[in-house]
């Protein structure tokens, strides 16, 4: 009636003796796929970054049309599954404060749910959350405790990057309401988008009783995979440093208030050209004296060759060239 029956028969009529005997192939040594490889020197980044990697269940309490829900729940608080992973790290860091611990610096490697008009659909994502004291003893500061400012904490996200070799673009977006509308950038590399970081919306702030100097980025982990699997990153390679001395500049001017730090840095490292080593912003200010509709930034311009020390006759126009470039390109008003 089966057709393992048959095949049994067969068998049978034939002769099992007249099956050779062939023993199972040697074990292989296991090892890590490169995905595995690949996450595990992302969780060493964050945490060598500062950050405490958090673990929470992938079943919340069903809030959104988006969410997929489970037929037969154990719960009903704990009935779908999560769409993202920042929503529980928001209610992490509350829950810390709640219970009168310090701010949370964490981050969050988990899959994430939600539905499609064509399906359902899954991805991998990471998360985190930064609103601690960066300096930790507080000796720095004199004891007290400070607010981590915007930069701190695009600085921590930053040398997470630096130390996978990823040089990330940041461009201003409002596409997620849970953060400040003027201070939050989505990120992209190499045309694709990675994900958002920002600080939290004053509303949420506000119904949570969160402080201030909170932040938050929500990132895609499968781009980032791809991002990391390449020969150049993989691979190390030394670059070799220049042996003769740096000159540097300061240049300071009114912006205004949407034109974004990355696109001035993108425009002025196109305008000095290869001599410019690096560019820091180093100062911003909004308020007395400046502008309606500005800022005030200075930044530091490094220019460096790898075969002589530069002179002024070679560093002038060149530093002549980024300011009419600014000044062409965003109608900035220069003060230096």
């Amino acid at each position: 009636e089966r057709e393992i029956d048959l095949i049994e028969e067969i068998a049978r009529l034939y002769g099992y003796d007249n099956f050779c005997d062939d023993l199972p192939d040697k074990t292989e040594p296991g090892y890590l796929s490169i995905e595995e490889q690949l996450t595990r020197q992302l969780r060493e980044a964050f945490r060598a970054a500062g950050l405490t990697e958090l673990v929470h269940y992938s079943l919340v309490k069903p809030d959104n049309e988006k969410q997929i829900s489970l037929i037969n729940p154990l719960f009903t608080e704990y009935s779908a599954l999560r769409t993202d992973l920042l929503s529980g790290l928001i209610d992490a860091f509350q829950y810390n404060l709640e219970q009168g611990n310090e701010a949370l610096n964490g981050f969050e490697i988990g899959r994430i749910f939600w539905k499609e008009e064509e399906g359902l659909e899954e991805a991998d994502a990471i998360a985190g959350i930064i609103g601690g004291d960066p300096t930790q003893g507080r000796w720095v500061k004199g004891g007290r405790p400070s607010p981590m400012t915007w930069y701190e904490a695009k600085g921590v996200l930053e040398s997470v990057f630096q130390r996978l070799n990823l040089k990330v673009e940041y461009q201003p977006t409002r596409q997620d309401e849970r953060f400040h509308p003027g201070r939050t950038a989505s990120l992209w590399f190499q045309g694709d988008r990675l994900g958002n970081f920002g600080q939290l919306h004053p509303q949420l702030r506000q119904e949570r009783g969160l402080p201030d100097a909170v932040y938050a980025f929500d990132l895609d982990l499968d781009v980032l995979l791809d991002a990391l699997d390449q020969d150049e990153r993989l691979t190390p390679r030394f670059q070799a440093y220049s042996t003769y001395p740096a000159s540097d500049r300061d240049i300071a001017f009114f912006a205004p208030v949407k034109v974004s730090v990355a696109e001035i840095e993108r425009a002025t490292q196109k305008a000095a050209g290869t001599l410019l080593q690096s560019i820091e912003l180093f100062d911003e200010y909004q308020g007395e004296s400046v502008p309606a509709g500005q800022r005030s930034l200075a930044f530091r311009l490094i220019y460096r060759a790898s075969d002589r020390t530069l002179t002024d006759e070679e560093v002038e126009p060149v530093h002549q060239k980024v300011r009419e470039a600014l000044v062409e390109k965003f109608g900035v008003s220069l003060r230096s």
